[in-house]
């Protein structure tokens, strides 16, 4: 699906002009995103393989689930497991998954909702298709970002976030080639609805072939996009990219994506997501679903989880 589908383009708020002193953001590198497994077994691209931690910060991991058609019975999602000591955002594009946790949070996201869990001081949750969708099969496609948090931050309260589709703001370039949907941060005066611990922007943008999207950029934010599909080019120097990979952008004010002249007939336009934020710049000790700042503390979230400190699992979802 596009970033948005609207009936009249000239009614959405228009992406602020681009400052004459502006500078370009140049392309530090562009990667691929090898295929794998997660869960019960559904396929994901690894999208930030390969990539320092320094030029990622604060984000530390994320996975393109899907896009795959599933046949009557093979929908699979994952079992209940741990968290602490970050955040996780998924957004689904295509399809339907439901989220459950040990502290009541929980709903089902379909086309454009984002679901965004804070893991914080530790947390138990599942996330799977719904029965009607395992029986049905169908079209599933989103993304899983996980995003950091602050030494001060690690042991805070968990909380969840119901991110409607129709909720995020929709902004559109003033040639109307390119809608944005912005799921957190600001695009000048107009701002998505998540609520972020760390400063930080997430934002899906469809370009039409040919056109070009030129995004002001917060200097203390670093900067991601990444494709989900299509072709296209990044920076003012106009580097190929396409599906699975991943631009890295230097310092400036400005990103530039564009649209390729042609695309697939699979792929009528370029869709990307782009990412920002201000570096927390700590130490990480990452092991399986923790993120923490010391091996110690990564052993220690393996000791309360082993002791059932993260919460019980809920027999019937919200009666935690």
């Amino acid at each position: 699906m596009p970033a948005v589908t609207v009936s009249d383009i000239t009614t959405l708020p228009r992406i602020p002009e681009v400052a004459p002193d502006a500078v370009e953001r140049g392309v530090k590198s562009v990667t691929d995103a090898p295929t794998g497994y997660e869960g019960e077994g559904f396929p994901v691209r690894r999208a930030f393989a390969g990539v320092s931690q320094t030029e990622l910060d604060p984000f530390i991991h994320m996975d393109q689930m899907g896009e795959v058609e599933y046949a009557p019975g093979e929908p699979k999602g994952t079992p209940w497991h741990p968290h602490r000591g970050f955040e996780t955002v998924t957004y689904i594009i295509d399809g339907t998954f439901e989220h459950a946790d040990s502290h009541g949070g929980g709903g089902t996201i379909t086309d454009g909702d984002t679901q965004w869990m804070t893991a914080g001081g530790g947390i138990l949750h599942i996330e799977k298709p719904p029965e009607a969708l395992v029986v049905s099969g169908g079209l599933f496609h989103g993304l899983q970002l996980w995003v950091n948090l602050p030494r001060s931050l690690k042991k805070t309260a968990p909380r969840y976030q119901d991110l409607r589709a129709a909720q995020t703001a929709l902004v559109s370039s003033r040639d109307g080639g390119a809608l944005v949907r912005i799921i957190a941060g600001d695009l000048g005066e107009v701002s998505g609805p998540g609520s972020t611990y760390t400063p930080m922007a997430m934002m899906h943008a469809t370009i039409s072939p040919g056109a070009q999207l030129r995004l002001p950029w917060r200097k203390d934010f670093n900067a991601l996009v990444y494709v989900m599909s299509g072709a296209g080019s990044v920076g003012a120097e106009r580097r190929p990219i396409q599906t699975g990979q991943l631009a890295v952008f230097g310092p400036g004010d400005v990103i530039t994506v564009a649209g390729a002249d042609h695309q697939e007939s699979r792929y009528p336009a370029l869709d990307v997501v782009v990412l920002g934020g201000v570096p927390i710049r700590e130490p990480v000790a990452w092991a399986g679903p923790f993120v923490m700042n010391t091996k110690a503390e990564v052993l220690t979230a393996f000791e309360d989880f082993e002791a059932g400190r993260f919460g019980q699992i809920p027999a019937i979802h919200g009666t935690v």
